[in-house]
């Protein structure tokens, strides 16, 4: 089978005239084969018009950490789902240790009560209410009266917490702890549930680096303890740093099963893509283009945005690719939303193709050519309740009126274009958005702009949480749009992908410009701009 018995390696013998190939089990394999918590097996699930997985396998051992990896769209999301009792799965079989038959689980609360937890990206717990009671809801310790035992819930929180080597006080509102510890919170949680497999989905996204380490040193604690982790990341770095094992999907099917040290990135990503991988080298050409004598498409004097921004000076040229690099909070977005007219700007000026533009609203720069993808899709990108076609229409429909209706053929027509132009994984133009994958939805949000013909387009974190293979693409198509005339700006946290495509970066610290890189575009000297601050022309 390949790489599916990935457990085993071929070991070739000799006797006589005969060859034979046999399985051979690596070393220690048996030992961790005695500890397995969780096995499924044969996974299918179909959804309307898309099988969403076919035959997959999963194995997870007791005291591990394993990565589930895939593009978007791969199945990963599905197979929690069928494992967690979210969806019912048309075929296979689930077992999971102390349980003698095979288990389906009809909801999450059944899921629980066989020792799997799961922890979203975004955490379900209650803000409003104190930490112990978001550690004991639905478990709360009752008196003889029958009403809550504060006392003891709040000695049980306390021991929970310790345990983990946590600094917080368990009588305060959840609320008032970073996104990063209400992520800890739900994994004490889960962990006090006797939790034998935790499954932690995009825990990282939106942590900060010493954040992450924080929920790291957490993680091998657990796995100190025997818990075995399911760490589903895009982040290849993370994994890395973390993980002992791979599982890796594609197009809802088993890639196969790797010991982290036999798979090293550059193969993990051709394993998720399904074709060889030269490390995303080749997007951006060598050669440097000269924006001397171009044409000024944006021209920023002086703008600012009380408490945001300091006033700060930005000239984009046509077919320019402008970076905005900086640390978290460092004030590129907000720099990006003034120029858009999402903020409103309290000085300066701003000239679109020479001629100054009073942007008091989001639809004066539609109506100028401009279009902003936002950092947060699901806040202020998606409409999740509106299908694929009626969210790439949005813009154009908004920039004719609410009386000038597109025709149905013509919402038809470029909903199809967009589908095929960027691979846009869906079942129809009429499924809802909310169905399809994040980097899908990145793809729809991206139609909606194309669709406008804009003349200067915004990207604020276009490939924050997307698989690598969509990273590209969109790396590519900045690019193309670029070489078509369009001028951008692009946001990311990622400076290596800032180098593919930008070929001038804007260095901000504190709400404040600090730097300018034309010349000279490596990590290294992106790195030292923000740290030093200088003006590196």
């Amino acid at each position: 089978q390949g790489q599916r018995r990935s457990c085993f390696t071929d070991r070739e013998f000799v006797m006589g005239e005969a060859r034979w190939s046999l399985p051979i089990l690596r070393k220690g394999w048996s030992k961790m084969e005695h500890n397995v918590v969780l096995t499924m097996r044969g996974i299918t699930m179909t959804f309307p018009g898309v099988k969403a997985l076919d035959n997959v396998d999963l194995t997870l051992r007791k005291g591990e950490i394993m990565a589930l990896m895939g593009e978007n769209g791969a199945g990963k999301s599905t197979l929690i789902k069928c494992l967690t009792g979210i969806n019912a799965f048309d075929a296979g079989e689930i077992r999971v240790d102390g349980i003698d038959e095979p288990v389906v689980n009809h909801s999450t609360l059944d899921a629980q009560k066989k020792g799997i937890s799961t922890v979203y990206q975004e955490v379900n717990l209650c803000p409003n209410l104190s930490v112990a009671e978001n550690l004991f809801i639905g478990r709360e310790p009752k008196t003889k009266l029958g009403t809550i035992d504060w006392k003891t819930m709040t000695a049980k929180s306390n021991r929970i917490i310790k345990s983990l080597d946590l600094d917080i006080d368990v009588t305060k509102n959840l609320e008032e702890y970073s996104l990063a510890l209400q992520q800890m919170i739900a994994i004490a949680r889960a962990v006090d549930m006797d939790c034998k497999v935790l499954i932690l989905d995009e825990p990282t996204s939106s942590l900060d680096d010493h954040e992450v380490e924080k929920l790291f040193v957490l993680m091998r604690q657990l796995k100190e303890k025997g818990v075995a982790i399911v760490f589903v990341t895009h982040f290849l770095e993370q994994v890395y740093a973390v993980c002992d094992r791979i599982t890796v999907l594609r197009n809802g099917i088993l890639v196969g099963e790797y010991p982290i040290e036999e798979l090293p990135r550059v193969k993990l990503v051709a394993a998720m893509m399904g074709k060889d991988f030269d490390d995303l080298a080749a997007v951006k050409s060598e050669e440097k283009k000269d924006f001397t004598n171009v044409p000024v498409v944006i021209d920023a004097q002086g703008m600012s945005h009380k408490g945001k921004i300091k006033p700060f000076d930005l000239q984009i040229h046509k077919g320019e690719v402008v970076g905005l690099t900086g640390l978290l909070g460092s004030g590129r977005s907000e720099l990006a939303r003034v120029i858009y007219g999402a903020d409103k700007n309290q000085t300066g000026k701003l000239f679109v193709n020479g001629k100054e533009a009073k942007i008091n609203a989001p639809i004066d720069a539609m109506n100028l050519g401009m279009g902003l993808l936002p950092d947060d899709r699901k806040a202020e990108g998606i409409i999740a309740d509106l299908s694929v076609r009626e969210n790439i229409i949005l813009a154009m429909q908004a920039k004719r009126g609410m009386f000038k209706l597109l025709p149905m053929s013509r919402q038809n027509e470029i909903a199809d274009k967009y589908i095929e132009l960027l691979q846009i994984k869906t079942a129809s133009r009429e499924t809802l958005i909310g169905q399809l994958s994040g980097g899908n939805q990145q793809k729809v949000i991206l139609a909606r702009w194309l669709a406008t013909d804009p003349e200067f387009l915004i990207l604020d974190e276009p490939t924050r949480g997307i698989d690598v293979g969509t990273k590209t693409e969109i790396q590519k198509l900045v690019i193309e749009l670029a070489d078509q005339g369009k001028s951008l700006i692009f946001i990311s946290s990622e400076i290596e992908e800032m180098l593919r495509t930008c070929s001038k970066l804007v260095v901000l610290r504190d709400g404040q410009e600090v730097g300018e890189i034309t010349e000279e575009l490596t990590q290294g000297h992106v790195m030292q701009s923000i740290a030093g601050g200088g003006r590196n022309e």
